[in-house]
């Protein structure tokens, strides 16, 4: 595996310790009977709102993983641990690269950020690069589905996934607190572990964490290639029958954070690194050996005296990198370095007004360089102001955001590319939203919204074969701004532990920037354009959380998406299906259990030369058991795909050549003080 001197320094000598003091530290009576000065991080959103409400007072429909909850619901990569939220469902690149899905939108219209603040790698550039978080140090996800353009970034038409660590330090800690985490087992023989530690005296705070990931080649069900796409004329064979070949993966990380606290802020700084080396399953003699180092700066004081009463900044320079080995060789590497800031002033409020202004800045330089090169060398820069304003009617609200932006995004020349090109573009966005209290237990949201997202330096300059997407891409360079406009409502009911929600959406693209095949071969590969077309997005969400008894508790989901492109009246690639679950969960005392069902319909509202998908049945087990001990210990054993289904999504561009993981068990131990 590929590391920098100073990553293996740091790794040797601060990473790996840490896991040595964490476990001595939870073995240690002494300090675990210390637990009333753990600090009880919120578990409320952060993102959708800068404005800080529980997630009942939000208008924007977020979802919110944490805690315990998401300890369980941890895979190996961020879109499968958000696979299944309602709108949400993942590209599953193979077993280590998956971004998520929301509302059958992809890519750059998905806005990733760590700490409110985007993750500059290559992810959104080609599906068999992962994203550059692990999940296994985040401590709290927040989803939010629909336009949230306006506070997050011009691209995120579709939603933003916000991975919150706390490895900057923003609250006040005197004593120790932390948690760990191993566990072993699965369809692809995992062993990993992961301590977090934090450490203050009431006035500066220390942060430290690390990880450790390897994975065997993962044993499915069956065959890789599915009988549809070996079926077709000159399709592959059916081979590497209950083993996905060159999908093992091997990697670590860990970060060093600290921070002054006082009782209205913080102002505080940290290092983190990454590392991957992992299989590309639809070539079975690449492997992609990635490295990511960031450094983030960050501070917060509210209560201001003065008109201004909240100030928030946060800056991270991110030093991307990433190998594609041929038969241990390297072939082609890309890297994308880039620093991202934004500042943030909120004003006292103005009679019932409450709100926020806001500057957002980037700066990246990407880079590909090797045979594989099929897109040249880009800077991008993007430039914005945005508002959002809270006006509070009684119990109701009332809620409004705009965004005005400057992109410009200019290639430079090289061998494969020998001229260079500029672009600019100025994308503009608003919303209106509403909350409408009907009583104590039902409100009614609703948003409309303008968007416009500047394209992509892929989407215009792409022009060269894609080898792990199988075509010849090609972009374009006289492409406009991408305009929507939409529509979002949602009914919510909450009483109590009980909740209800269903909303549904409808948001029309004037020229929707797609990638189409257009039917012509280069270099032996079927040639595939982006070109804009009008398209529309439409579906619903449903999700509902009621306690049956006082220790039993049933969960249900379900998602629709339909998308077409209005152009030739034809459906758009890559939709996820229809898809209920309904979920029974168990806790008393020190057992906990729980039994999940999720049913993906077969999706045969296909785009063209898009193969058809079977549905399935997807049915996961979990047991629990805290064990008597004064520290918070918790054995777990979490059972995936009990009918040992030929699980494939259809979200997917390896749907066909990859599969799920078979018939399994996961054991693992949790702890935390």
């Amino acid at each position: 595996m590929h590391y920098s001197p100073n990553v293996q320094v740091l790794n040797a000598f601060v990473f790996r310790p840490i896991f040595i003091a964490v476990a001595m530290t939870l073995a240690s009576p002494s300090i675990a009977a210390d637990a009333n000065t753990a600090i009880d991080l919120p578990t409320v959103p952060v993102t959708g709102n800068p404005l800080g409400v529980s997630s009942d007072s939000l208008v924007v429909p977020v979802s919110v993983l944490s805690g315990r909850e998401l300890s369980l619901k941890r895979e190996s990569t961020l879109g499968e641990t958000l696979n299944g939220i309602p709108g949400v469902s993942a590209t599953q690149f193979g077993p280590n690269a998956s971004r998520p899905v929301i509302r059958g939108l992809d890519g750059e219209r998905v806005r990733i950020m760590q700490n409110g603040i985007g993750i500059l790698d290559a992810s959104s550039l080609s599906f068999d690069h992962a994203v550059g978080i692990d999940p296994l140090i985040i401590e709290q996800i927040d989803v939010v589905r629909g336009p949230a353009a306006l506070l997050y970034g011009g691209s995120a038409m579709g939603g933003v996934v916000n991975a919150i660590d706390h490895r900057i330090p923003k609250e006040q800690l005197d004593g120790v607190t932390g948690r760990a985490e191993t566990r072993f087992g699965g369809p692809d023989n995992t062993r990993n572990g992961a301590a977090v530690i934090d450490i203050g005296n009431g006035q500066f705070a220390i942060h430290a964490d690390a990880y450790t990931r390897e994975t065997s080649d993962l044993d499915i069900p069956g065959y890789a290639v599915s009988r549809r796409k070996s079926e077709q004329l000159g399709g592959p064979a059916r081979e590497n029958r209950g083993t996905l070949a060159n999908s093992s993966a091997k990697g670590d990380g860990g970060a060093l954070g600290a921070a002054l606290t006082f009782d209205n802020g913080y102002i505080g700084a940290s290092f983190s690194t990454l590392s991957n080396n992992y299989g590309v399953v639809a070539e079975e003699d690449v492997r992609i050996d990635m490295q990511s180092d960031r450094w983030d700066i960050a501070s917060e004081f509210t209560d201001l005296s003065g008109i201004i009463n909240r100030v928030k900044f946060r800056i991270a320079h991110t030093d991307y990198e990433h190998r594609e080995l041929e038969d241990g060789e390297v072939g082609t590497t890309f890297k994308n370095r880039g620093l991202e800031s934004s500042i943030e002033l909120g004003h006292s409020t103005i009679g019932q007004l409450n709100g926020v202004i806001g500057y957002q800045f980037n700066n990246t330089n990407f880079e590909a360089l090797g045979d594989e090169a099929f897109v040249p060398g880009v800077n991008t820069q993007n430039h914005a102001m945005y508002v959002y304003e809270e006006l509070s009617i009684d119990k109701h609200k009332l809620t409004f955001g705009g965004r005005l932006g400057h992109a410009t995004v200019d290639s430079k020349a090289s061998d494969n590319f020998p001229s260079a090109q500029k672009n600019s573009f100025n994308p503009n966005s608003f919303a209106l939203g509403g909350l409408y209290s009907i009583d104590n237990n039902w409100s009614l949201t609703g948003n409309l919204s303008h968007n416009e997202r500047a394209p992509s330096y892929f989407e215009l300059y792409a022009n060269g074969a894609h080898v792990a997407t199988g075509q010849f891409e090609i972009g374009n360079t006289d492409f406009r701004k991408e305009r929507s406009k939409g529509v979002d409502a949602q009914l919510r009911w909450k009483d109590a532990k009980n909740s209800f929600s269903i909303g549904t959406y409808y948001t029309r693209f004037s020229n929707f920037i797609g990638l189409f095949e257009t039917g012509d071969i280069e270099d032996g590969l079927p040639v595939a354009q982006f070109r804009a077309v009008p398209a529309r997005f439409k579906g619903l969400e449903a999700e509902a959380k009621l306690s049956m008894t006082d220790h039993l508790n049933l969960n249900l989901l379900g998602d629709y998406v339909h998308a077409k492109d209005k152009r030739n009246n034809e459906y758009l690639p890559r939709i996820a299906p229809l898809r209920v679950g309904a979920g029974l969960h168990y806790q008393h005392n020190s057992i906990g259990a729980r039994l999940d069902v999720l049913k993906a319909f077969g999706q045969d509202r296909t785009a063209e030369n898009e193969l058809k998908t079977d549905g399935y049945t997807n049915v996961s087990a979990l047991v629990s058991y805290k064990l008597p001990t004064k520290l918070n210990l918790e054995l777990f054993a979490k059972a995936n795909n009990l009918l040992n289904q030929e699980i494939r999504e259809h979200a997917s561009f390896l749907k066909d050549i990859s599969v799920q993981g078979q018939r399994s068990i996961l054991f693992g131990l949790r702890g935390d003080f």
